[in-house]
């Protein structure tokens, strides 16, 4: 660690364990045909001390994070933790139980029910609440709500839109890097996998959505379900695009979802996904200090473990938000002294008060990548540099690179004298080179993945252990199967008609299309809606009012009609009106996704 740190304190582990009441009695949770999508006995090597394949911080952060089972928070509220990424918390009401994030795969929800109820009574769930629109927080809603339970669904306002968009638009390619992101796929071992920071893994079971019936639209909304009283802020903007914290003033109790856990978090996680704002992020910690902290006397998240006490409690939310805020003020006065994001990632300097407290530190974000994020979001892609306006792409790039270099040889010679050396980032850079430019080598390959092996040993951030470590497995040909989709049937139901057709746009392949004109027009019953489907250029472009031109084929149809053909193409039970060969031209231009694509490697 380059840091110097309090060891002896033990406040972490001591409030990781407070309150614990049991865990399930068989550790693996199967799917319906038997496949493990959880295993809670997967991290039990965590107990032996740190090796030298793995970062002290790391190792205590996993530590802390592989603990499992239920737990009391307060008089009424319960946690289960460590059966998933997330976080489970059960709120007891009058009749029954309010059930806050339900996880992210079904199985892994029930088996968390079914350990309250073990322990607490078969107590019936009365509502959910999603605290925001990242799958590991509703994704096993349908483990813990049986079909046709009509409870109400709470969810900060724009939730829906949010949970589903980033499965239209880059859903493919997130799911792929979440793989090297999570190391889902790597063995878990101290040379191996050890945790992701935030939580130890993605579970890999069903996920699941329930459409919201009630939504939080203003800070300040109160709501009572099953007697419980809740108050609620709402969040936009800060770790998700629709978010929320909430109080349960009766309790003494605040849920701060996933806005002010026990390390640093993503302002751009490294799977990809919009730039966060660091600066209103911090604004709303600085709210809910002053709405809630001083009546508080227990913070609990879905991450990690809570915080007792309010002067602890509100120390922490302090530390978190001037964590946020000192990287966005930061990163600003040095970008407008000229200095790139590359350059403010390797000279700014945390301040000591916020290093010696544990839960500041990147095991989760980086101050380095989130740095970098800071600067994209004002400043975009480019650094100012012409040299850096119009680059070869990496193949080509790697080529020359090699060429002017000496050869692969000579630069795989000289990076096994930078690995000995621990330049591990310069060798990684150049050997990256060779790779790229002769993927076949194999003595560059091998020494590529032992420099990923030694940068991820390093690291204190586990997405980016994981992160090399996979890349190190895909060198040495163990490419990972993407076991993770997102897109689920569930999932699929709550789009949009315009973004279902969004996302047939973005599978377009342009070139193949330029020359094609078609219209398509889409009559949907059950929505009473009508949509023409124009295509040109090369662009699907849907639109609700036309010129009164004929279209080439008119379809008549249901919702879950269009979404059958999308996922089949086929016609079965659509009623068509005109020439049904439009609409085999347009599904014979659309691309497949790839799921598995190459990261490491061309």
């Amino acid at each position: 660690m380059d840091v110097q740190l309090p060891p002896e304190d033990r406040t972490d582990f001591d409030n990781a364990n407070k309150g614990f009441i049991g865990t399930a009695p068989h550790p693996r949770i199967q799917d319906a045909s038997g496949r493990t999508v959880w295993d809670l006995d997967a991290y039990a090597f965590l107990d032996s001390e740190c090796p030298d394949t793995a970062n002290p911080s790391l190792w205590r952060q996993s530590r802390l994070t592989a603990k499992h089972g239920l737990y009391q928070v307060a008089v009424g509220i319960y946690q289960v933790r460590g059966f998933d990424l997330s976080n489970i918390s059960f709120i007891e009401g009058d009749q029954g139980v309010i059930v806050i994030d339900p996880l992210l795969s079904t199985e892994c929800a029930a088996a968390a029910l079914s350990l309250y109820r073990e322990h607490r009574g078969d107590r019936p769930v009365m509502a959910v609440v999603y605290s925001h629109s990242h799958a590991d927080h509703f994704g096993g809603v349908r483990g813990v709500v049986p079909d046709g339970a009509g409870i109400p669904i709470i969810a900060p306002a724009g939730f829906l839109e949010h949970a589903v968009a980033e499965n239209v638009y880059a859903g493919a390619a997130m799911n792929r890097r979440a793989i090297f992101m999570y190391g889902s796929e790597l063995p878990k071992g101290a040379t191996g996998q050890i945790g992701a920071g935030l939580g130890q893994t993605t579970s890999t079971g069903t996920i699941s959505l329930i459409e919201p019936t009630l939504s939080i639209t203003e800070t300040g909304q109160e709501e009572v379900i099953d007697g419980v009283r809740i108050v609620f802020q709402l969040t936009p903007g800060t770790e998700a695009p629709a978010e929320m914290n909430f109080s349960f003033p009766d309790r003494r109790a605040l849920c701060m979802a996933e806005n002010a856990t026990h390390n640093l978090h993503n302002l751009l996680t490294l799977r990809g996904a919009l730039v966060r704002d660091p600066r209103v992020w911090a604004r709303y910690l600085t709210e809910a200090i002053e709405l809630f902290a001083a009546d508080s006397d227990v913070l609990f998240a879905s991450h990690h473990w809570p915080t007792w006490g309010t002067r602890e409690l509100t120390t922490f939310l302090s530390q978190q938000r001037d964590l946020y805020a000192y990287l966005h003020d930061q990163t600003l006065r040095m970008l407008n002294q000229g200095y790139t994001g590359n350059e403010i990632a390797e000279m700014i300097q945390m301040p000591p008060a916020l290093e010696r407290a544990w839960h500041t530190h990147g095991y989760y974000g980086s101050v380095s990548h989130n740095v970098k994020a800071i600067y994209q979001r004002y400043m975009g892609w480019f650094d100012g540099n012409p040299a850096h306006l119009w680059e070869l792409p990496p193949e080509e790039s790697a080529k020359k690179h090699v060429e002017y270099m000496g050869g692969a040889d000579t630069i795989v010679s000289r990076a096994s004298g930078a690995f000995e050396d621990g330049e591990w980032r310069w060798a990684a850079q150049v050997l990256n080179y060779v790779v790229f430019a002769d993927p076949d080598h194999t003595a560059a390959r091998d020494l590529l993945a032992q420099v990923y092996a030694k940068l991820g040993e390093g690291s204190e951030n586990g997405t980016w252990r994981n992160f090399y470590l996979q890349g190190a497995e895909e060198l040495r040909g163990n490419k990972p199967a993407n076991t993770l989709d997102t897109t689920t049937p569930d999932v699929a139901l709550a789009l949009s008609i315009d973004q279902v057709f969004d996302s047939l746009a973005i599978r377009v392949d342009g070139p193949r299309a330029w020359d094609t004109r078609l219209t398509i027009d889409w009559n949907f019953t059950d929505l009473k809606k009508e949509t023409r489907l124009s295509l040109a250029n090369g662009v699907l472009t849907p639109s609700r009012a036309h010129d009164g031109t004929p279209a080439d084929v008119t379809l008549t149809l249901t919702k879950p009609q269009l979404l059958q053909l999308v996922a089949t193409g086929k016609l079965d039970g659509i009623q068509t009106d005109g020439d049904p060969q439009a609409l085999t031209t347009l599904i014979g231009l659309l691309d497949d996704v790839d799921r598995e694509f190459d990261i490491v490697t061309p």
